[in-house]
């Protein structure tokens, strides 16, 4: 028969292809070769196909002689080079695949579905590649090249997110013969337009003081690596509760003047970043909404919440100052802070719901102290309010609230928990960074003064009559 489809494993041109399957005579020539390599017999090859086993075999065995006598050993140097940058970005590739596997899973590795939401993965990825890159930093230094590459690498992937979150605005557009046509047009949304960018910034600013005390005049000396024998006083006193950090080391004369007003001067910047990512922050937080987990909790008025001394402060009086009354407080600990800003914040929402059963308001932040009404729920409620931003200004390194770690948790927008999170972790740099400043000039303080010390010594000595 002339048709090409009699013969088994043959195929048309327009019905094989070649991609995908192999004719069954191929296979069988090739189980034929395999079967006589078996039994010890060499069988001729056949046409074309044999000739170029042949070669190929040839060029095998032949090969490895010609390489190792022409290469030289720089062209080796850069090939185990080449070998390990591969290497390097393999492994690479493997963590990316790992972290995202997890992210699409929602840290649920059974893939029954029964991980957090999408917002909640990737705030807690940006959380743990925070402590990842910065956790084991406590120095006045530029981050390690290959810290600072993976941080570059992953928050660009993670904030490239915002990208696709959009919203829809309504424009006009031309024709081309003059008339125009609404459409709906696609623009970022206006959080998201405000306040990425200004984050991005602020962070370019924190890892540039970071690369500036590369050549610096002090250094560190870790405690834990020095012996017990050794009788020299350090000019650093560090806390009982950080005595595991590096202690900053100056010269016994101090440092220099110009170094002394720079490192002043990237303090300020720094407690300047850390107020704007915190009251990023804080506006972020404000416009999530809460659990009802959380109202489930609350307790039924505002005096049971912040405790008598506390209402009777706040409900006494027309003047209310949260100054007065932190001091009066007394609180020594951020455990103790943390303890009066969740029972504030309480009592705070306790006040707001009892007041919105009479009030009809659309935002919080344009009630102030309603005097003319008389309303006691939103004095309380406003005071409250002010009692809590103090107490945060007061303890900058405060942990999150129960109310603001709830609102986090049930979150299920996604533009709002990468902003959050990232501000979140910028502030907890540049807090961090204000923190080692400090340390640095509380050594320097303390070497002018030993310093000092010992000037007036040598001055007395040579003055003082000899006996």
């Amino acid at each position: 028969m002339g048709d090409s489809s009699a013969f088994p494993g043959f195929h048309s041109q327009y019905s094989y292809d070649r991609d995908y399957a192999r004719p069954l005579f191929r296979v069988a020539s090739f189980s034929s070769e395999r079967g006589g390599d078996e039994h010890g017999h060499e069988h001729s090859p056949r046409g074309r196909g044999g000739a170029m086993a042949r070669t190929a075999s040839f060029k095998v065995t032949a090969a490895p002689s010609r390489l190792s006598q022409a290469m030289s050993k720089l062209s080796m140097k850069k090939l185990q080079q080449a070998v390990d940058e591969r290497s390097v970005e393999d492994e690479e590739m493997e963590l990316m695949k790992e972290k995202y596997t997890k992210l699409l899973l929602g840290e649920d590795m059974s893939g029954g579905g029964k991980g957090v939401c999408t917002a909640v993965a990737i705030s807690n990825a940006i959380t743990n590649l925070y402590a990842t890159v910065f956790g084991t930093c406590h120095r006045l230094q530029s981050l390690p090249p290959e810290k600072r590459s993976m941080w570059n690498r992953e928050m660009d992937c993670l904030l490239s997110i915002c990208e696709y979150i959009v919203e829809f605005a309504p424009t006009v557009q031309a024709r081309p013969d003059g008339s125009t046509h609404d459409v709906m047009a696609t623009s970022p949304r206006s959080d998201i337009l405000m306040n990425l960018p200004a984050l991005e910034k602020l962070e370019t600013m924190l890892l540039g003081i970071l690369d500036s005390f590369d050549k610096a005049e002090f250094w560190y000396a870790d405690q834990r690596k020095q012996s017990f024998s050794e009788t020299k006083k350090p000019s650093f006193k560090r806390n009982e509760d950080k005595w595991w950090l590096p202690e900053p080391c100056v010269p016994e004369s101090g440092l220099s003047d110009a170094l002394h007003r720079e490192l002043q001067h990237k303090r300020d910047q720094a407690s300047q970043i850390h107020k704007m990512a915190m009251e990023i922050n804080n506006a972020i937080l404000s416009e999530m909404q809460i659990p009802s987990s959380y109202i489930e909790t609350l307790p039924k008025t505002g005096k049971v919440g912040t405790g008598d001394v506390i209402y009777r402060y706040m409900s006494s009086g027309d003047q209310f100052s949260p100054d007065h009354l932190l001091d009066f407080l007394n609180l020594s600990s951020e455990h103790e802070a943390l303890e009066i800003a969740d029972r504030v914040e309480a009592a705070m929402y306790v006040w707001r719901r009892k007041a919105s059963m009479t009030h009809v308001v659309t935002k919080w932040e344009n009630v102030t102290e309603l005097n003319a009404d008389g309303d006691k729920n939103l004095i309380l409620a406003s005071r409250a309010r002010s009692l809590l931003l103090c107490l945060k200004q007061r303890f900058p390194g405060l942990s999150q609230t129960t109310l603001d770690t709830s609102k986090i948790h049930y979150n299920k927008d996604i533009g709002q928990a990468i902003l959050e999170s990232y501000s979140r972790v910028l502030e907890s740099l540049a807090y961090s960074i204000v923190s080692w400043i400090d340390d640095v000039l509380l050594a320097d303080e303390n070497a002018k003064q030993g310093n000092s010390t010992r000037i007036q010594k040598q001055v007395f000595s040579q003055v003082s009559p000899q006996r």
